[in-house]
Parts: structure tokens; sequence; C-alpha cells
């Protein structure tokens, strides 16, 4: 897997290179350059933005002006902003996995997890690079900033765990665990959400994350799927808890 560079290429101006990148340009421009990112799927559903600064050099434009563009995208329900956490893509075409995720409950997702995480933990331990581990890292304390807010929450803990799915740096694992987030977004697992993710629980699945990312990066791979097991098994009693069934209704 090849490292990602620190402005994804599809924010790059269509057809030009960034050298001519026209600072003259407004945030009209910009706006559909990222509209275009984002609903042709170079930009997927919960992916973080690069910040305004990075955005600013990407376009060749202004801070002020590329805070206009992403006010126009978050009027049009493209992006979500978190104040300290980022922008977020929240825009999600309709595709055949939406009749999976329709049909697929929360604990039937846990159980995939179960089936999945394990064993892309112990691709993490024994592949991941020192880059991707940073960026694990940056992922985990973006998490244990937002320990109050669910909803920023569930979009952090998403873009974790596909951190963890890159580390593997096997690319069918990853575009596995992105369909594994896409179903995590639909509307059974919101409905969830407010019922399970107290501010005590996410202060739990922060501390079981940390102890996650101390095991990859001690490249210890029994402690490492023995912890994210566990960790599944925890959210499975806590949808039980909560109500959740094996159905298609939580």
């Amino acid at each position: 897997m090849k490292e990602r560079s620190e402005a994804p290429a599809i924010l790059l101006p269509r057809n030009e290179p960034r050298a001519i990148a026209d600072p003259m340009r407004g945030s009209a421009w910009i706006t559909q350059q990222l509209r275009q990112a984002i609903t042709e799927g170079g930009l997927r559903h919960a992916e973080k933005l690069p910040a305004e600064r990075q955005l600013a050099e990407i376009f060749g434009a202004s801070r002020t002006t590329v805070r206009s563009a992403l006010n126009q995208l978050e009027a049009e329900r493209l992006v979500t902003r978190r104040v300290g956490s980022g922008t977020f893509v929240n825009y999600q075409p309709r595709s055949p996995q939406d009749d999976v995720a329709e049909l697929t409950s929360p604990l039937e997702l846990i159980d995939v997890r179960l089936a999945v995480e394990p064993h892309m933990v112990r691709l993490a331990v024994l592949n991941s690079t020192s880059r991707e581990l940073e960026r694990l890292n940056e992922a985990l304390a973006e998490m244990e900033r937002s320990s109050v807010d669910s909803e920023t929450f569930t979009l952090l803990d998403e873009q974790f765990h596909l951190c963890i799915a890159e580390c593997s740096r096997n690319p069918l694992m990853v575009s596995l665990y992105r369909q594994i987030n896409d179903v995590r977004t639909h509307a059974q697992w919101n409905a969830m959400k407010d019922k399970v993710l107290t501010i005590e629980r996410i202060a739990e699945y922060n501390r079981q994350h940390r102890t996650l990312v101390e095991a990859i990066q001690a490249r210890d791979v029994e402690s490492a799927v023995a912890i994210v097991t566990n960790h599944l098994h925890y959210a499975r009693r806590q949808l039980l808890g909560a109500g959740a069934n094996v159905g298609g209704e939580a």
C-alpha cells in the first residue's frame, strides 16, 4: 500500500496542476470542486476533509474563501462540521449495500465485525508502517477529544477502525471495512447510538481503543487480538442492554 499524501489527489483542481491554481477564483468554484469529489465518490461518507489551511493551499485560495465554500457545502448537507474535530463528508449515495444495511441489525453487524476484525488487527500488528501507526495515533487522539459528543465520536470511531484496516496493508480488507462502515451509518445504528453512547461508555471505549493501539505498536499479536475481541463483545453487550435484536429492526 502506498503512503498517502498530505493532500488527497481527488481534491486538486480537476485537470490542473497545483501550481496554476488561481487565487482569484471564488468560493463557488471551490464548492463545485469539493461537491464533485463528494458526489462522485472521491470522498466517502464520514471521511474527514483536510483542514481549512490545507484546503487553502490545495486550491490556491484564502482560508476565508475556503470557509465560505465549506459553509455552502454544509448548507447543502454534503458535509458536517464539528468544532475542534473538523469537517466530515455527509453524503451517501444509494448503493446495493443500502439494501443489505436495511436487512442487517446492529447485533448482526457486530457478529460480522467479530469475524473480521481480529484477523484485521493481526495483520495490522504484522504489517503496519511507522507512518500508518502515526495516523492511527492521530485518529485515537481525535476520538479522545470527542468524549461528550456521541455523533462526532461515532464518525471518529469509524475512521479509527478504518485506520486499523489500512494498517493491515491489505486493499481488500480496507474495502471490506469501508462496507462495514457504510452499514454502521444506517438509521438502525443511529437509533441505538443515543442509548448506547453515554459519556461513561465513550470513556470506556476510548480506554479500550488506547490499549489496542498500544498492543499494535508493541507488535503484540496475541494481546491485540484479545483486546479487539473483548472490545467487540463489550459493544455487543451494550447493544443487548439497549434492546437491540438480531432481526432487521433495532
